[in-house]
């Protein structure tokens, strides 16, 4: 364990770092882009969400009216429903008809006892 230790102390006096000064504002530079950009998504979604917002309660109006709409239509047509009769029907060339039934006659001598059970 004491010969690694020793090989690792000797490596590590050999590595020369190269920073020149760069690595520290390279990573300030970094740092304060992500801020920069995290900050442009955090307007744009609060922006989509206000616009989304404005637009639910334009369409919450527009139901409502709309609600009121149908509710006036269902009204006309209940008055205009209880015009409705048979005079009417016959003023506007409707006639009245004698209905006809068709029936089947059984196929052959098929003979279904009730009550099979």
């Amino acid at each position: 364990m004491k010969t690694m230790s020793l090989k690792l102390k000797s490596y590590t006096n050999n590595v020369n770092i190269i920073d020149n000064g760069n690595l520290q504002v390279r990573i300030l530079h970094t740092m304060l882009w992500m801020v920069a950009i995290l900050a442009f998504c955090y307007v744009i979604f609060l922006g989509n969400m206000v616009f989304n917002i404005v637009e639910r309660k334009a369409f919450e109006s527009e139901a409502l009216t709309l609600s009121s709409e149908v509710g006036n239509l269902e009204l006309r047509y209940l008055s205009e429903s209880e015009k409705v009769d048979l005079n009417l029907a016959y003023s506007l060339g409707f006639k009245e008809i004698k209905t006809k039934y068709a029936t089947r006659k059984a196929l052959g001598s098929i003979n279904i006892a009730k009550n099979e059970i």
